[in-house]
C-alpha cells in the first residue's frame, strides 16, 4: 500500500505543479462541435485536435441514420452479442465493413482499444511469438502482453532490426503487427516491405488502421490502396470512432479468424454489443466516405499544405506525412506554455508529453482535417510562431 500510495502521492504533485502554471488542459468540458470549431466556456476556438480527418463528425445522413436505429432497436440492445444483442444493424455494419475493405468477413466491438486487446490475445499464446513495432499503440502493447506469447520489439519501422529478430526466434507461430500511420508521430508502416518477411519467415500481418482509413489511398480506403496491394495482410484492424464518426473498433480478414473471434475472443462473448446508434452510424459514414470524395482530397490538400507551412516557419514536425502532425518542441515547459498561449488566442491544441513520448520529444499533436481552411492553417502556424518569439526562442532551437 506504501507503494500504491507513493505513486498516487507523485501524481497529485504532478497535477498541482501544473494547475500552478496554469499548464493543466486534459478533460477540458466541451460544449459544442461546430466543424473545425468547438465551444469551451462559452468561447470557440479553432480546433486541431479532432479525429475527424474528413469532417464527418455531425453529417445530416450519419444523424439520421443514428436516429433511425434507435427509433427501431433503442438505445441499447439486450446482452451480448453471441447471445441476444446480434440485430440486423450489427450483421449489415460487418459485411459492409468486409466488402470495404476487400476480405471474407469482419467482426465489430465495443471500442478501438478492446479490439487490438481482444483480438490479439485471442489469436495469439504460448509457444508463439508477437512481433511489434516500438512505438505501436498502447493498445497493441497491452494485447501482446495480455496473449501470452513472447513480446518481441523491433525498433522503429527497421526493416533490419526485424529480420534479426524474427532469425533469432524459434516460436512457429508468428504474427508481425504494426499501426498503418503512427499515431504520435503521423509516419506511414512500410508495409511491402513487412510483408516481404513475413513470407519468408512465415509469419501472420496484423495491421492497425485506426489513423489510415479515410486518410490514405485515392479513394481513402487505407494502407492498402495507398501501397497498391491486394494482399500480404491476414488481418486489418480499425476504430470507428476516427475518420468514421461513431463507437467501437473492428476487425476484418478471412472467415474463419472472424469464426475464432466471435467464439473464443472474451470481449465479444462477454462485451455487451455496439449500441444500435453507434453501429448504424458507422455503417453509414462508409458510404458517405465512398460517395463524397472531395473529403479524401482536401484533407490530402490541407495535410501536405500543413506540414509544408509549419516546416517553412521553422518547426519540427518529425517524419510525419499523413494528417496527425506533430510540432516537436522538446521541453516540456515550453510545450505547456505554448498550448496556454494558443489557447488564450483562441486556438484548442493539446500538448503530448513524457512518458506518452520519449523525453525531450514533448509536442503539440496537431490534427488536421478536411475541416480546415488555408486561413485558419496560416492562422495557426502564424499564432504558433508569435508564441514563440514572445517566449523568446527562435523556432528550431533547443
Amino acid at each position: 500500500m506504501k507503494g500504491f500510495k507513493g505513486r498516487i502521492d507523485t501524481l497529485q504533485e504532478r497535477l498541482k505543479k501544473l494547475r500552478e502554471e496554469e499548464h493543466l488542459f486534459y478533460n477540458r468540458e466541451i460544449q459544442e462541435h461546430d466543424n473545425q470549431f468547438v465551444v469551451i466556456g462559452g468561447k470557440r476556438y479553432l480546433n486541431f485536435t479532432t479525429y475527424s480527418y474528413i469532417g464527418l463528425l455531425g453529417h445530416p445522413r450519419i444523424n439520421k441514420a443514428a436516429k433511425d436505429a434507435i427509433d427501431k432497436f433503442g438505445s441499447g440492445t439486450h446482452g451480448v452479442r453471441i447471445l441476444a444483442g446480434t440485430t440486423s444493424a450489427h450483421v449489415s455494419l460487418e459485411n459492409t465493413i468486409a466488402k470495404y475493405k476487400r476480405t471474407e468477413a469482419a467482426v465489430v466491438f465495443s471500442s478501438g482499444y478492446v479490439t487490438n486487446l481482444t483480438t490479439i490475445s485471442s489469436l495469439c499464446g504460448r509457444g508463439d511469438a508477437v512481433f511489434c513495432d516500438m512505438i505501436n499503440h498502447a493498445s497493441i502493447v497491452d494485447g501482446c502482453l495480455l496473449s501470452s506469447a513472447k513480446f518481441v520489439r523491433f525498433k522503429h519501422s527497421d526493416m533490419a532490426d526485424l529480420r534479426k529478430k524474427l532469425e533469432e526466434t524459434e516460436a512457429v507461430g508468428r504474427v508481425i503487427v504494426v499501426d498503418a500511420v503512427f499515431s504520435m508521430d503521423g509516419d506511414i508502416a512500410p508495409l511491402p516491405e513487412i510483408i516481404e518477411l513475413a513470407k519468408e519467415f512465415g509469419a501472420l500481418v496484423y495491421v492497425d488502421e485506426a489513423h489510415s482509413t479515410g486518410v490514405l489511398g485515392k479513394t481513402g480506403e487505407g494502407i492498402m490502396e495507398y501501397f497498391g496491394l491486394t494482399e500480404g495482410v491476414d488481418i486489418l484492424m480499425g476504430t470507428l470512432s476516427k475518420t468514421i464518426p461513431a463507437a467501437g473498433g473492428y476487425v476484418a480478414a478471412k472467415k474463419e479468424i472472424i469464426d475464432w473471434l466471435k467464439h473464443q475472443s472474451r470481449a465479444y462473448v462477454f462485451s455487451a454489443a455496439l449500441p444500435p446508434g453507434a453501429t448504424a452510424a458507422a455503417e453509414e459514414s462508409f458510404k458517405v466516405m465512398k460517395e463524397e470524395q472531395w473529403r479524401i482530397t482536401k484533407l490530402r490538400e490541407n495535410y501536405q499544405y500543413y506540414i509544408k507551412t509549419l516546416k517553412e516557419a521553422g518547426f519540427d514536425t518529425g517524419p510525419s506525412e499523413t494528417a496527425i502532425v506533430p510540432i516537436i518542441l522538446g521541453d516540456e515547459w515550453r510545450t505547456c506554455e505554448a498550448t496556454r498561449q494558443l489557447f488564450e488566442n483562441g486556438i484548442f491544441i493539446m500538448p503530448i508529453l513524457s512518458p506518452a513520448v520519449p523525453p525531450n520529444t514533448n509536442r503539440l499533436r496537431a490534427n488536421v482535417t478536411s475541416w480546415h481552411t488555408k486561413e485558419d492553417i496560416d492562422f495557426m502556424v502564424n499564432t504558433l510562431s508569435d508564441v514563440w518569439k514572445n517566449m523568446g526562442i527562435k523556432p528550431g532551437s533547443e
